[in-house]
This record gives C-alpha cells, sequence and structure tokens, in this order.
C-alpha cells in the first residue's frame, strides 16, 4: 500500500495498538536490540551501543514511498535512505530493518524490536505522549490529481466547492473532512477504500479530481507514467484560519534522548547545507515538502 492515507485518521491521525508485533518480518539479520537499562536511563544506551556495533536496527512499515523494500529485497524510501545518510556521518555503518505493519511500529520500538522508526511518520500529539521524534525531515502538503492541463482550474477545495465538483478522497483521510468543511457537498464526496481504486474513478469519469498528499499523489501517478493526468501544486487548505498539514519524522524511544539529539544535529546540517533535498527526491519530494525553521517536533507535538 502507497501512502495512501499519509494524512488520514485510519493512516497517521492516531496511534494504533501494536497487536500485529507478533507478525513482524526481520530483514537482512535485524536481531534483536538490547540495550543496558541503566545507560538506556542515562540516554547512552541505544546510541554508544549502535556506534561499537557498526550498526542500527530501524522499523519500516513496508510502504512506499516512505519505507520500503524495492524489487531486490532491499530496504530502500525516503526514510530509511535518510537514516543511512545520517547512521554514516555518525558512525554508523550497516542498518537493518524490520518490516511490522504500521500499527505495530510504535509498540515494536517500545518493545525494543529496533532501535528508531524509519517510516515517515507523522508527528501528532497522541504519538508524542509514547516515543520521542526527531525535527521533522518534511512536511505533507495537499494536492489533487486531475487530468492535464488541469481544465477546469483545480487549486484548492474552494474551487471544486464552487464549481460543484465531484471530489475522490480515501475512505477515513483527512481530505474529505478538509473537503466537506471547505465547501464540498456530501454528494459530491466519492470515497474509495485505495489509491488504485480512486485513480481508477478518476479514469472512468466518475469523478473530476483526487485530494490527497501531494508526495501520495506523486507516487500513484509515478505508477501510471504516461496516463492523461498531472497532479496540481502543493497548498495547505486553511480551516478557522489553521494551516492543515503533518509533518514525517524519525521516532525513538524516549530515554534515548542523545540518539535524538544526535540525528537532529545531522538533520540540521543536512538542512543548512542543502543536502537534505537531494537524498529525498528520488522518492518524489520537492522543495515543497521540505520543512520550515519553525516546523519543529515540538511544535507538532503541541498540535
Amino acid at each position: 500500500m502507497t501512502n495512501d492515507r499519509a494524512s488520514g485518521t485510519d493512516r497517521r491521525g492516531f496511534l494504533r495498538t501494536a497487536a500485529l508485533l507478533g507478525a513482524a518480518v526481520p530483514l537482512a539479520a535485524a536481531g534483536c536490540s538490547t540495550t543496558d537499562p541503566k545507560a538506556e536511563r542515562e540516554g547512552g544506551g541505544t546510541l554508544k551501543r549502535a556506534r561499537q556495533d557498526g550498526k542500527i536496527t530501524v522499523g519500516f512499515a513496508n510502504e512506499s514511498p516512505y519505507g520500503y523494500t524495492d524489487k531486490d529485497g532491499r530496504l530502500t524510501g525516503e526514510a530509511p535512505e535518510l537514516a543511512r545518510v545520517i547512521c554514516k556521518e555518525l558512525g554508523i555503518g550497516k542498518m537493518d530493518g524490520v518490516s511490522v505493519d504500521f500499527g505495530g511500529l510504535i509498540g515494536g520500538l517500545k518493545a525494543k524490536r529496533f532501535d528508531v522508526i524509519a517510516a515517515g511518520m507523522f508527528v501528532t500529539p497522541e504519538r508524542c505522549g509514547e516515543v520521542a521524534f526527531a525535527d521533522p525531515e518534511y512536511v505533507a502538503k495537499t494536492a489533487f490529481m486531475v487530468p492535464k492541463g488541469n481544465p477546469k482550474g483545480v487549486h484548492k477545495f474552494e474551487d471544486a466547492a464552487r464549481q460543484k465538483l465531484k471530489v475522490g478522497v480515501l475512505t477515513g483521510a483527512v481530505e474529505g473532512d478538509y473537503a466537506t468543511r471547505l465547501g464540498v457537498s456530501k454528494g459530491n464526496l466519492k470515497t474509495f477504500p485505495d489509491q488504485p481504486s480512486a485513480f481508477e474513478g478518476l479514469k472512468a469519469g466518475r469523478i473530476d479530481c483526487i485530494a490527497l498528499t501531494r508526495i501520495s499523489l506523486a507516487d500513484l501517478l509515478a505508477k501510471h507514467r504516461g496516463s492523461a493526468f498531472e497532479v496540481t501544486d502543493a497548498f495547505v487548505p486553511v480551516i478557522g484560519g489553521k494551516e492543515q498539514f503533518g509533518a514525517g519524522a524519525f521516532a525513538f524511544r524516549k530515554a534515548d534522548t542523545d540518539l535524538v539529539q544526535a540525528f537532529n544535529g545531522k538533520i540540521a546540517e543536512l538542512k543548512k547545507s542543502n543536502r537534505l533535498l537531494p537524498v529525498i527526491r528520488p522518492f518524489g519530494f520537492t522543495e515543497a515538502e521540505l520543512p520550515g525553521p519553525n516546523d519543529t517536533a515540538a511544535r507538532f507535538c503541541k498540535g
């Protein structure tokens, strides 16, 4: 499944339980992640061990373009590739992966099945109560998939509402809420279970556009190269004077303060030296998704 609910209540809006932890599948001999309890309480366990061992274990949800295994079984994606760069600069040469259902990522981290969540997870107040987040490596803005040339000029939800267009959204995703709160009638809101079915709906003319994060739509369009559709520029819906977008970041156990600080330092360096975008660009990310100076974990933890 691609990032079809990146902004949605089912996909990233709320903290799930870890019911599927037992189904975690190790990649590249991930093994167990053990730390010295006393050292971990002092914030020095995992980073010190990873440097000594020369490897660290990351949890991912096998979801393109955030973290997934390619056709050769190699862990890749926006978050894993960024983690590789950061870990190398921290003196950690190898990164092993454990594939877990998205709902099991936080539970797996806390159970020490892995040391870092590298899945582009949104920072939310609920999750901040469970784990520690690094500062975001991307922000997720909204866009539409429309016929090439965008003949109806759809750039925001208000445009669709004014023209009474049929808007496709994914079941449980927040774009449906955005649409109705910004004037799209419920009768013109069409829900789909996943990205492929939404694309088929657009292709068949049952809807006039699909609303999702720009990242998700770019990934969907890449799977249908040569089709008669395009993705509009990213934008941020504003409801009640508040911008509506999420931010993805690495997550850690709360005790691993030094590991969080180390990642934050490297992320800041990558931003300052303009090296962040080249790492994540191959996965559909653009300058529009780069976080601003105020897009910190602390900000999104507040909601």
